[in-house]
């Protein structure tokens, strides 16, 4: 095989491959003898028509089949023969190459290519300088997850006979709207828990404002217009009379901090004994904190004191990643009460966001290419154990079982395992570097 690499910018390369005339002979003889083997032909047993009669009627077949053999073939000898890690590959199609017998076959693939990364300042004699996080767990933090605690362990009792609603307080109503004095279908709650302060709308009507000061048994009638343009003809150009009702009004009543509290909330004895629980937790949560803090520091310091071109695929395809993540978290929940955005295509709002985020999707392929490359220049690779460890984190912080994530991992095929494999490596080369950090005082 023959190879020629030009280079046509800092990430592209173009690969001119020559096969040499007796390899496309091997293949030529290679397909026409599966093609024998395969196809009926009367007045010939299996296997027994003559060549001249399998080229006359199958050339043009034969032909795509030994191009598709050999171009995937000598395209991963010359990538390894050039010593290059492609991106993007660019074949041309098949009706612009030809192959013929007794005849080197020749094709161009243009490839873009990872940069070369010179590697510096990322352990000893120069390892990453970080400074001291001294942050550490306070009795005060303690108490106030306590009295966390507490509130989510407190209860609703019934306010005296003569409380009035207040900021804090509860009330339990009944609604109902109605439209010329008959009832709307689904604007009915019944037994409907509200609390005060909270500022929440109920059937998209502010009521907060209503129930201020209200005793138990009051009944309010609320009125709400709505524009004729309302997408609802029923209320379109009317006004709902939400009436509505307090039930009750519920205080909350906080336990007392005391070992029976803390029997309450779980195996726990004493309450020193939760407090020790509630230290310990947060100091590992602390602990973590740090260490992603230091890791972040990291990772902007890699990004600073390195400088290469971007292959500009990655960039797009982390980009693309990015936006359509984003498209997707900003589509409106069912029930969602607030006024609608104004008009704007998905179109317009992916070249809004691909502006925004292309400053961090280029960070995001920087540091990811640093990392890769502290990972080749260590010898790190990424193990059985290490994917199988990784798919258990991920199925505790899903909820959902090994199993199930496996099998989400082996729907997305290759490229999901590909990208699985990434991370991990990614990982593994940010704790090398983490490990080899100078933290001082």
């Amino acid at each position: 095989m023959k190879m020629e690499m030009t280079e046509l910018g800092p990430m592209k390369r173009a690969l001119k491959i020559e096969v040499p005339a007796d390899e496309v002979n091997l293949r030529f003889a290679q397909a026409y003898s599966e093609l024998n083997r395969q196809v009926r032909i009367p007045g010939f047993r299996p296997g027994k028509a003559p060549l001249p009669l399998l080229e006359k009627r199958y050339a043009k077949t034969i032909e795509e089949d030994v191009i598709r053999s050999l171009v995937p073939d000598f395209y991963d000898r010359a990538v390894r023969q050039a010593g290059i890690v492609p991106v993007l590959v660019e074949i041309p199609p098949l009706e612009r190459v030809k192959v013929k017998k007794d005849t080197p076959f020749s094709f161009t693939a243009t490839v873009e290519i990872k940069p070369t990364i010179e590697l510096r300042d990322y352990k000893a004699p120069n390892p990453i300088s970080l400074k001291q996080d001294q942050r550490t767990v306070t009795d005060e933090q303690v108490q106030k997850a306590l009295e966390v605690l507490r509130e989510q362990m407190a209860q609703l009792h019934p306010a005296p006979a003569d409380a009035v609603l207040a900021d804090g307080d509860y009330a339990v109503l009944d609604i109902e709207g109605t439209v010329d004095n008959t009832p709307l279908d689904g604007t009915t709650k019944t037994g409907h828990l509200h609390k005060m302060g909270s500022r929440t709308s109920v059937l998209g009507v502010d009521i907060e404002p209503h129930l201020m000061g209200k005793k138990e048994g009051a009944v309010l009638a609320i009125p709400q217009a709505y524009p004729a343009s309302h997408p609802d003809a029923r209320v379109a150009g009317k006004t709902v009379t939400f009436t509505c009702t307090v039930k009750s009004i519920k205080r909350k009543q906080l336990p007392d901090l005391d070992d029976e509290f803390a029997k309450d909330c779980g195996p726990y004895q004493s309450l020193q004994e939760i407090r020790e629980k509630l230290r310990t937790e947060m100091e590992r949560a602390l602990k973590k904190d740090i260490e992603d803090s230091y890791k972040d520091t990291i990772l902007k310091r890699l990004a600073e004191t390195h400088h290469f071109d971007l292959p500009g695929t990655l960039v797009e395809r982390e980009l693309s990643a990015m936006v359509r993540q984003q498209l997707q978290s900003r589509q409106r929940k069912p029930g969602d009460s607030a006024a609608p955005a104004p008009a704007i295509t998905q179109s317009d709002e992916a070249k809004q966001l691909q502006d925004e985020y292309r400053p961090e999707a280029e960070r995001r392929v920087k540091v990811g290419l640093i990392l890769e490359a502290v990972a080749a220049k260590e010898g790190l690779t990424v193990t059985n154990e290490d994917l199988s460890n990784e798919i258990t984190r991920l199925a505790s912080e899903v909820k959902l079982s090994v199993e199930e994530v496996t099998r989400m991992i082996r729907a997305g095929g290759q490229e999901a395992l590909d990208d699985l494999r990434s991370r991990i490596l990614a990982d593994k080369a940010l704790d090398f570097v983490y490990r080899h950090a100078m933290i001082q005082g």
